[in-house]
């Protein structure tokens, strides 16, 4: 099925029942678990990978498997770059076929971050590809990146950036944090209703490993068409591997890669269901 841009798949604004899961993957095996629980469940699919971890997953080698996989799946798919920190990295990955991108600025002054958002829009919106951006600060840390404290955005201020940007996507701070919680997250439900009532841009929520399905679903019912999920497919298929150690000690390596398949394609079926976007 022929690639689509990740905003092809968002929910209307109006409707704010079900959103589209986005699932960081690092190699062939991860990225073939996410196709297959796709199909499974009839389930568009975001397929992404954060500029963070390309240290271990080189974009120029996993983007066109990434692209590959796809577009060899039976559902609607984007291929989208998570947390671009960086116009070189922007640019390979629309070079490849990337749909969308993420250039995350929120480490810059709102000026600044309006600034270079709006190039890498101007660029990708030549190309066909839809951007993502970030205002405000989810905390916690991103792949390889340092951990940073988190900024709740405001208001205005995404007004603001949205207008002067003309930006796809925006991710927002609500109390959400990269990677495993070591305390329970507060989110700022009131906060995210502000926003999704003050601008049309679809919303976006990051840091979602671990939060319980009750917490998805609020986000959901009031305004966020676009989750993100890493940290739970890392932590399951690290888990599978695991299992087959403790349980195979003569196993060989198609066991372990058997594993990650698996690991991957039980956890996004299980966000999926709770996203509602299953037949979507």
């Amino acid at each position: 099925m022929p690639l689509v841009k990740m905003t092809e798949l968002f929910a209307p604004h109006d409707n704010t029942t079900f959103a589209v899961g986005a699932f960081n993957v690092s190699n062939l095996e991860m990225a073939w678990g996410a196709i297959q629980a796709a199909e499974e469940l009839n389930t568009p699919l975001i397929l992404q990978i954060a500029e963070g971890r390309l240290r271990y997953s080189p974009l120029d080698l996993l983007g066109p498997v990434m692209i590959a996989a796809a577009k060899k799946c039976t559902v609607p798919a984007a291929v989208h770059l998570d947390h671009g920190a960086t116009l070189e990295t922007i640019k390979l990955a629309l070079s490849l076929g990337f749909t969308s991108v993420m250039f995350d600025g929120s480490k810059y002054p709102l000026e600044e971050n309006i600034r270079r958002t709006r190039e890498v829009v101007e660029l990708a919106h030549s190309k066909g590809a839809a951007v993502e951006a970030e205002i405000g600060r989810v905390g916690g840390a991103e792949g390889d990146y340092k951990s940073v404290d988190v900024l709740v955005t405001s208001v205005d201020e995404a007004k603001k950036f949205a207008e002067a940007t003309g930006v796809d996507a925006l991710a927002v701070a609500i109390g959400t944090a990269h990677g495993n919680y070591t305390v329970k997250p507060q989110l700022r439900i009131d906060r995210l209703k502000e926003i999704f009532d003050a601008i049309k841009t679809p919303l976006v929520l990051h840091g979602g490993t671990g939060l319980t399905a009750d917490d998805f679903r609020n986000c959901i019912a009031n305004g966020i068409k676009k989750i993100n999920i890493a940290t739970a497919s890392y932590d399951n298929s690290a888990r599978k591997i695991r299992e087959v150690c403790e349980s195979k000690p003569d196993a060989k390596f198609f066991d372990f890669s058997d594993a990650i398949v698996r690991g991957t394609r039980e956890n996004i079926k299980h966000h999926m269901k709770i996203f509602n976007s299953e037949g979507r």
